[in-house]
């Protein structure tokens, strides 16, 4: 008898998948690099241009995807339009939640890397 995961755990999953779909793009990890190192501050559209390559209407479809994933906001500042990346804890979130399980159905003494510990 197949068991279904509880909702908030179908959502994780759904949610996860959306993000890491959002990266699934060398230009996209590029520009949401680009943020992070930017830190909380962003940058200009034209800036995130010039250190990413893209410009014009494909840097805006993939900030679109980015921000439709949770992993990137633009705000407006008097004429600019500055690009953010998501809160840090959202990217942690997203790095950790391939390890946040790691291992819990290994045979016990196993770590990560799949090497026997006696």
């Amino acid at each position: 008898m197949k068991t279904n995961p509880p909702p908030s755990v179908d959502f994780d999953l759904t949610l996860m998948a959306t993000r890491f779909a959002a990266l699934g793009s060398e230009q996209r990890l590029g520009v949401l690099q680009a943020l992070v190192r930017a830190g909380p501050e962003g940058l200009p559209m034209g800036e995130l241009g010039a250190r990413t390559g893209i410009s014009g209407s494909t840097l805006t479809h993939h900030l679109k995807i980015l921000a439709q994933a949770g992993l990137a906001r633009q705000v407006r500042q008097g004429r600019q339009i500055i690009c953010m990346g998501a809160d840090l804890d959202i990217i942690d979130r997203l790095s950790g939640f391939l390890f946040d399980q790691c291992c819990a159905d290994a045979p016990k003494g196993h770590d990560h890397d799949g090497h026997s510990h006696g």
